[in-house]
């Protein structure tokens, strides 16, 4: 029975993890256990589990007496994620430069023009996705499970905050450029310059959000 428990609080996770980042589970908003175990199909043990596994990952907080909310991100969260995974996809992007083979840099010649014809076309979705391709291989070059669990992590945390900075003015071409500078780096064998330019260009993606933030902010004020 436990190997079956096991599963069903694992597909009711994976379920909210799906609801929360599609945003159908706002930033913010109550979770009624009740009505979540009749959605999912579930009893209350299952949703718990489901529930911690969620929290432990930062996309649910648990307030004593009130139950589970879905986490909220604000600037301040932003301000202090962004400097911590800039650090890390650094160095994912240093290892994954000291361990690329000619095969591996073949696979992400493919992705970065994928990458610039998105951008030529100015198809910002196509784009992004090619983008958070890019990003995993480098992950996955890097072949460091630590750095690759709290980067997985992070990740989730900034997928809430359903970020647009590709929607700043020049943002796409800037962060075309910055790919690019960040390719030719791994090309030639250089992991201190691939670790600044990946670095750099996720510092610049919080830039590029806090600048969109001001300019909201700008147009409704009184």
């Amino acid at each position: 029975m436990r190997p079956v428990a096991h599963s069903l609080h694992d597909e009711a996770a994976a379920r909210l993890r799906e609801a929360i980042f599609a945003g159908t589970l706002a930033p913010g908003s109550f979770l009624d256990e009740a009505a979540l175990c009749e959605r999912l199909a579930i009893s209350r043990t299952p949703l718990r589990e489901a529930l911690k596994v969620l929290v432990a990952e930062g996309l649910l907080r648990h307030e004593p007496r009130r139950g589970c909310f879905v986490t909220e991100v604000t600037e301040r969260d932003l301000d202090e994620i962004f400097p911590v995974i800039a650090l890390l996809e650094g160095r994912a992007a240093y290892e994954a430069t000291c361990r690329a083979g000619a095969a591996d840099i073949a696979a992400l010649e493919v992705l970065h023009e994928r990458l610039c014809q998105h951008a030529a076309d100015g198809a910002i979705a196509a784009y992004y996705e090619a983008n958070r391709a890019i990003h995993e291989a480098f992950i996955t070059l890097a072949d460091n499970r630590w750095l690759a669990q709290v980067i997985g992590d992070l990740r989730k945390i900034l997928l809430l905050a359903r970020l647009q900075q590709l929607r700043a003015p020049g943002r796409l071409e800037h962060s075309l450029a910055e790919h690019m500078a960040l390719f030719a780096a791994l090309k030639r064998r250089d992991p201190e310059a691939a670790e600044s330019a990946m670095r750099d260009h996720l510092l610049r993606q919080r830039d590029a959000l806090r600048d969109i933030a001001r300019n909201l902010q700008s147009r409704i004020a009184p």
